[in-house]
């Protein structure tokens, strides 16, 4: 459980300098994503996308599978 909150961390440390930039890919935008203005401060917590961007992993991941001859 531990290695799954440090892997979130350091995926939001990594990506959130890059939020304006996917930003224009209209990442975080979608109805579960929330997002606060503190202070001109814009945090954002890209639940939905998050959820997203699992299963499309996932689907990667099985095709690969599929077609590893050697796995």
């Amino acid at each position: 459980m531990i290695r799954w909150v440090v892997a979130i961390f350091l995926a939001l440390f990594v990506f959130y300098p890059l939020l304006p930039f996917l930003d224009r890919l209209r990442v975080g935008r979608m109805p579960a994503d929330v997002r606060f203005r503190m202070r001109g401060i814009v945090l954002c917590l890209p639940f939905g996308s998050t959820v997203v961007w699992s299963v499309l992993a996932f689907v990667i991941a099985e095709i690969v599978s599929w077609t590893c001859m050697f796995c």
